[in-house]
């Protein structure tokens, strides 16, 4: 291709832009003259072409192209170009009273003209580019006959940036805006008019033929988020949202986008907003371990990791498929990220050694772990290798590296533990604070509730048992328990490592916990479905080692608040270290002889707060709450 001819072609259209400013100016300064000389009986014939016009033209032109305006499209002409152009017409009349001043003192310049100038000025150049505008988003609207019928939930700021993607893409075709305030209801937003409350959106939208509802109020909180499904629910229409500015500026979003209401967005929490220079100052430029890097937390984690700084991320996994899945991810989004896998167990001291010695980290953070309650209950063999014995290998060779910081993912459910799971993940704290020495490896530890879409968790488990037509199991229906993103857990770890402190245990503060039934409720009505109509909710009992309600915190560990105002510290309880060495060594010994009695004792001796749950709990009220034609009733 010739680059000449290239450049030629995108010159054209601005020299035309160009010519149809300076026309402007000439026909501004022109007519507002003829203006008042036509107020003296004998006027004078203005002139189309003197010294005087030139020297106007030059100053605007120059001033018209150093405000920028040049830079800016017709297309896409909007309020900031009006500002744009007033400014200019502004400084241009100042340049025009310098320059004529020394040219000819004003003499023949009336005081009108220069009064009148910069309003005239700003019409003459603004109309034709906003009715340019307006012409081209007809023309899309007219023209696409297919574009879907869409009524828009909120007449806000997102509102109407939102109409203005949807009149840029041409695909949709808004019918009108929906909002509680009252005061805009008959007006219109670019043309398209309010037409009532959030509330009739059941009687509008049939109204308007709309066949798409868009939710456009990113800045409600959970209740009101609920309150707005629920009337769409209503409609049996399909409905979308914009997303939030935090998924927006995470990269989980792109502007413009259209998503559906996921569940997070109902849940009564809002998110954690993490102080992410204090993460970028001590992440950026170390290299780090992840062990479990494979997993739900650990993937996003090194992800977190790789986002914000760190130059090298080592990844310690057992799964293979795992493994090779998280390092094509990291190698494709952060090509500068030097990425080093081990494949193994790190459980394995060798395959610790390996890591470390491959990596040379500055911080280790431990995501290995098996984390299923049911399974770890008949599984305890496997749950105090992995949860116990894993973790006492990684720390021990962490330390034996001389790694600066050393993080230790826990849950909730060490505290009053009751089940397998969280006694084990105890005794893995337990051991954490019996390794920190006063100038050893900083150890940090951090426990958080149930991870919304982790593998295994409650909610991918809804929403398969939703795509299969149900029913949804529910254990019990007060059954509660506190959640959170996934990438709001790993915001949370790296936020804790960042903060300093030597052998911490911190926690989130989590508001108030969900009743699980409510999930249940809330993900068979975002699939387009009715709980009591077209799914059935099944409650079967407790399961073992579960409690109803969960507790975040312990009444011994006497929590303070940090610099972050949703993260707590709390102080560790006192231990035995020798006691907790020994319980180590002795459960090392029972795994390898898989006597199962002895380390059932082994785990009660060395936690003594863990109370094992007797039997599950019965369903106090009946099995099947709805009868769907096509389910079987049980009882």
């Amino acid at each position: 291709m010739n680059p000449w001819k290239d450049r030629v072609v995108i010159a054209l259209p601005r020299l035309a832009i160009v010519a149809h400013d300076l026309l402007m100016v000439w026909l501004c300064w022109i007519g507002l003259h003829q203006f008042r000389l036509s107020m003296q009986p004998f006027a004078p014939q203005v002139p189309l072409w003197s010294t005087e016009i030139a020297l106007v033209l030059g100053v605007q032109a120059l001033v018209l192209w150093r405000v920028g305006l040049y830079r800016g499209v017709w297309r896409f002409a909007s309020v900031p170009d009006l500002i744009n152009i007033l400014k200019a017409s502004l400084f241009g009349l100042l340049g025009i009273v310098f320059v004529l001043a020394l040219s000819n003192r004003l003499e023949p310049v009336p005081r009108t003209v220069l009064v009148m100038y910069p309003v005239v000025l700003t019409a003459l150049l603004g109309m034709p580019r906003l009715l340019y505008r307006s012409w081209k988003d007809y023309s899309i609207n007219r023209t696409d006959q297919s574009a879907v019928r869409v009524l828009i939930l909120g007449a806000g700021q997102a509102g109407e940036a939102l109409l203005r993607d949807l009149r840029r893409t041409g695909s949709y075709q808004a019918v009108g805006f929906l909002d509680d305030a009252v005061k805009l209801h008959g007006s219109h937003l670019q043309g398209v008019p309010v037409l009532g409350k959030i509330e009739d959106v059941g009687r509008i939208a049939p109204e308007t033929a709309a066949k798409l509802l868009i939710i456009a109020m990113p800045s409600l909180d959970a209740a009101q988020m609920r309150r707005v499904v629920a009337a769409c629910d209503g409609t049996g229409l399909p409905f979308r949202t914009v997303p939030r500015i935090d998924d927006l500026l995470e990269g989980r979003s792109l502007p413009g986008e259209l998503k559906e209401v996921a569940i997070e967005d109902l849940l009564g929490r809002k998110p954690v907003t993490p102080d992410w220079k204090a993460i970028r100052d001590w992440l950026g430029g170390r290299s780090v371990l992840v062990t479990g890097g494979g997993g739900s937390i650990g993937a996003e984690l090194c992800r977190q990791c790789a986002r914000h700084g760190a130059r090298q991320i080592a990844i310690v996994e057992i799964d293979e498929l795992a493994l090779a899945t998280i390092e094509a991810q990291l190698r494709r989004d952060f090509p500068q990220i030097q990425c080093v896998p081990v494949l193994g167990d790190c459980g394995d001291p060798a395959v610790m050694r390996h890591a470390l010695s491959l990596a040379s980290p500055e911080a280790v953070f431990h995501a290995a772990a098996y984390k299923q309650v049911p399974v770890l209950e008949s599984q305890l063999r496997e749950a105090v290798r992995n949860n116990v014995l894993a973790t006492e290998t990684v720390v021990a060779e962490t330390v034996r590296a001389g790694v600066a910081s050393f993080v230790l993912i826990s849950t909730d459910k060490a505290v009053d533990p009751v089940n397998v799971l969280g006694a084990t993940k105890r005794l893995g704290e337990m051991v954490c604070q019996a390794m920190a020495g006063p100038a050893s490896t900083r150890f940090v530890t951090v426990r958080f509730g149930n991870v919304l879409d982790s593998a295994g968790s409650v909610v991918p488990l809804f929403r398969e048992q939703i795509r299969s037509g149900g029913p949804v199991t529910v254990t019990d229906p007060e059954v509660t328990r506190y959640f959170m993103t996934i990438p709001e857990a790993c915001q949370l770890i790296l936020q804790a490592a960042a903060m300093g402190s030597r052998h911490a245990i911190y926690t989130l503060d989590m508001g108030e916990p969900v009743s699980i039934r409510l999930l249940a409720e809330q993900m068979i009505r975002l699939a387009g479905k009715q709980p009591e109509r077209d799914i059935a909710i099944v409650y079967t009992g407790l399961r073992q080692g579960e409690k109803l309600h969960e507790t975040l915190f312990h009444a011994d560990e006497r929590y303070r608040p940090t610099s972050h105002p949703k993260i707590l510290q709390a102080e560790a309880r006192a231990i035995q270290e020798e006691r907790v060495f020994h319980a180590v060594d002795r459960m090392r010994a029972s795994v390898a002889e898989y006597d199962l009695p002895a380390l059932s004792q082994l785990l009660r001796d060395s936690v003594p707060e863990f109370s094992p749950q007797a039997a599950p709990r019965e369903p106090e009220v009946a099995t099947v709450v709805a009868f769907p034609a096509r389910h079987a009733r049980k009882t």
